[in-house]
């Protein structure tokens, strides 16, 4: 049924016909609202608002815009009713060891998840798209989703669908109950701080897919269920940085990436298996852990990578409940190799 048909169908109480007609924008609302509030869960709570306001609103449309433009309409003002409303400062939840290496600083983004590239690969052929001047891998890179925490939340916004997703500013201030004057002065004063706090472009997707990426993530895997510390050192970057999300702490250098694995990293899980998968666009490792008690191998979060063409510049390592939506076992099978 041609969307026009749907939307007919809809506003006279159709709920199937509804359902027909958000379904094919539902992921990429879903990217948007992740790049809002930096959190998959938050997203997918988000979304489902969204489409209820949607819903409940389908009488106020009337058709000035694109169905896709009234629901990132709704999706926008949705997120930014939940950053209003909501604490984004969950508590710590992992406990570091005593002989843990001090941080070199701290982050405000400690509701940062990652987001599966299986299911970025639902998004619409970005030839489709409308332009706009950030790249696609940059724009859910680990980097700029972070980056986008720091704006304000109205900021956050306007960047978002002006440089990511290539709304004209009058569509934006439509959008936002704002006007094209207003929009322009915040998106410059966005430009300037995402240019101060964002991600290098030599970081973010530069290695995606290549012989070079394969071999680091390869021989980090190997180094890493050696307990090599200097193996792995070898392949960082010197200003490498380590984040463990909920925590607010932050390890950058070698030197006290060294530390962190030899007296955190190790100590905490002494044996350990990797599977591969993808996040944010960046290749990511699956942590599994060795459970003495009954010999099992039970998830223990996820790991991932950020690179340039020749160094890993970032490990992040998120908590196991992050996994969930990689499709991921809980527990791996038995290893041949360890009979």
């Amino acid at each position: 049924m041609a969307e026009t048909d749907l939307l007919q169908a809809a506003c006279s109480g159709d709920e199937e016909a509804f359902a027909g007609l958000v379904a094919p924008y539902r992921r990429e609302l879903h990217v948007h609202c992740y790049r809002m509030l930096g959190s998959f869960d938050d997203a997918e709570d988000a979304v489902q608002e969204t489409l209820l306001a949607a819903w409940r609103g389908l009488a106020s449309f009337q058709g000035r815009a694109s169905v896709r433009t009234w629901l990132y309409k709704v999706a926008s003002n949705t997120c930014l009713n939940l950053i209003r409303s909501a604490s984004r400062r969950p508590q710590m939840a992992d406990q570091l060891p005593a002989s843990a290496p001090a941080p070199t600083g701290s982050t405000e983004v400690t509701w940062l998840q990652p987001y599966p590239d299986l299911l970025l690969d639902e998004l619409p052929d970005p030839e489709a798209a409308p332009q706009a001047r950030i790249e696609r891998v940059e724009a859910v890179s680990l980097a700029f989703v972070t980056a986008l925490q720091l704006l304000s939340p109205r900021a956050r916004a306007v960047l978002v669908l002006r440089d990511v997703l290539g709304f004209s500013a009058a569509e934006v201030a439509e959008t936002l109950d704002s006007t094209p004057q207003a929009v322009a002065m915040t998106l410059s004063r966005a430009r300037a701080a995402l240019r101060e706090h964002g991600p290098a472009r030599a970081t973010t997707g530069s290695t995606a897919g290549t012989a070079g990426e394969a071999r680091l993530v390869r021989l980090l895997t190997q180094a890493l269920i050696a307990h090599d510390v200097d193996a792995v050192v070898r392949l960082l970057a010197e200003d490498v940085r380590i984040a463990m999300p909920p925590l607010p702490a932050v390890w950058q250098g070698r030197d006290r990436a060294a530390a962190f694995l030899a007296e955190v990293a190790f100590r905490l899980v002494p044996r350990a298996r990797f599977v591969q998968t993808r996040a944010n666009g960046q290749p990511a490792l699956a942590v599994y852990m060795h459970d003495a008690a009954d010999g099992l191998w039970r998830a223990g979060g996820l790991l991932v990578l950020s690179l340039n063409s020749e160094r890993i510049t970032g490990l992040t390592r998120f908590e196991t409940s992050t996994m969930r939506p990689f499709g991921l076992p809980r527990i791996l099978p038995d290893d041949p190799s360890d009979d």
